[in-house]
């Protein structure tokens, strides 16, 4: 008996195949609706799986037919049964039509029965195997996806095969030591923070601000362009007056020379930016005006950690311009998961200079250690 599965959209499809590869005598076992194998599959409409056999006796020698390993254990067991049972018929009829129920010896089985039954036993092992490596891929599949790393990404992580998740794990973490860069440098000179609009930058400069002040006791001043935003200015002037840090508001390109140059005595300047959508070419490039102007020491760009994965490449592509060279990652505790950590490392090759994980100033921010950011990837640690 020769069985052969069919993946297809409909039955008309199947059918169609059926007829063409198997013939006409071919008959249907089963039919049931399944996912594509494979990580795509997750993401596409369900196909019909169709099993059909065919009796050896009724191959067409000009059909299509080709051997198909891939068949489901349980259709697999049934046609054995099936088999078997055809052939106790056929005894029972030509044993002077007795009705009892004649038991079969295996050695009365001729060598074409034992020569099937032996293939579909190779063609089950296949199948337990093959189910069996399914089954840790799947695994592997659900863990990156609790996780929240991008689906683009985990097709790239699973071009190897894995044994079980254990091992994925262990060769994850050596692909997290190349892919997250911690920056272990201190700040100095003129620092701008740029980022979309709803990331934190403001809260994140003050932060800042009270951390090299108050605890590096550097000398620290604050400057503004984001004029655009109500109450911006004056939410950054009240952190200023409380930490006595001098703060000066910048609305055009000459007063940004002059604010720079009254605060030239500061270890460090701060300066905060108009939150910008990256989709909009001409906010960003009047931003990229004013940094130019600055002539910064350092380029950060402030990313939330709660950020979509399908937004991630464009914030980093639409500030790319702007040629930040660190990251500082935000809101990390108003998410449970943080895949998008490894996601913005990954996508931007730049080095986490900062986290921030609440609303404190200036307390809810730190520079992390690797261990502490590949525990949040690997789902090992949260912030609580």
């Amino acid at each position: 008996m020769v069985i052969k599965k069919y993946l297809v959209k409909d039955m008309n499809e199947a059918l169609t195949r059926i007829r063409y590869e198997m013939g006409k005598d071919a008959i249907i076992i089963s039919q049931r609706k399944v996912r594509k194998p494979g990580f795509s599959g997750f993401f596409k409409p369900k196909m019909v799986e169709v099993t059909a056999a065919l009796e050896n006796n009724k191959i067409d020698k000009n059909s299509k037919y080709k051997k198909n390993d891939d068949i489901d254990i349980n259709e697999s067991i049934n046609s054995i049964k099936k088999l078997m049972k055809d052939k106790t018929k056929e005894l029972n009829k030509s044993s002077d039509n007795k009705k009892e129920e004649i038991t079969i010896n295996p050695a009365s089985i001729d060598d074409n029965i034992k020569d099937e039954v032996k293939e579909i036993k190779d063609l089950l092992n296949k199948v337990i195997k093959n189910t069996a490596k399914e089954k840790e891929e799947d695994e592997v599949v659900s863990y990156l996806r609790d996780i929240d790393v991008e689906e683009a990404l985990v097709e790239d992580l699973l071009r190897k095969e894995y044994d079980s998740l254990d091992k994925f794990k262990e060769d994850f973490k050596e692909l997290i030591k190349e892919d997250v860069k911690i920056s272990t440098e201190g700040l100095y000179g003129k620092v701008v923070l740029v980022g979309p609009t709803g990331v934190g930058k403001t809260t994140t400069i003050a932060k800042l601000a009270g951390r090299l002040a108050l605890i590096d006791k550097k000398k620290v001043g604050l400057i503004t362009i984001d004029t655009y935003r109500i109450g911006a200015v004056d939410q950054l002037r009240t952190y200023a007056e409380i930490m006595n840090i001098p703060f000066k508001v910048v609305i055009t390109l000459k007063e940004m020379e002059s604010a720079v140059d009254d605060l030239k005595d500061c270890d460090i300047i701060l300066i905060d930016t108009t939150g910008r959508s990256s989709k909009n070419t001409m906010q960003i490039s009047e931003l990229r005006a004013f940094t130019q102007k600055i002539v910064p020491d350092c380029t950060m760009l402030v990313i939330s950690g709660t950020t979509k994965n399908r937004d991630i490449d464009t914030i980093l592509n639409g500030y790319s311009e702007l040629n930040y060279e660190k990251l500082i990652i935000t809101k990390l505790d108003e998410t449970s998961t943080y895949g998008s950590i490894y996601n913005i490392s990954k996508k931007s090759s730049k080095p986490i200079a900062y986290i921030t994980t609440g609303q404190n100033v200036p307390d809810d921010i730190k520079s992390p250690s690797f261990e502490e950011i590949e525990k949040l990837i690997l789902g090992e640690d949260n912030i609580c």
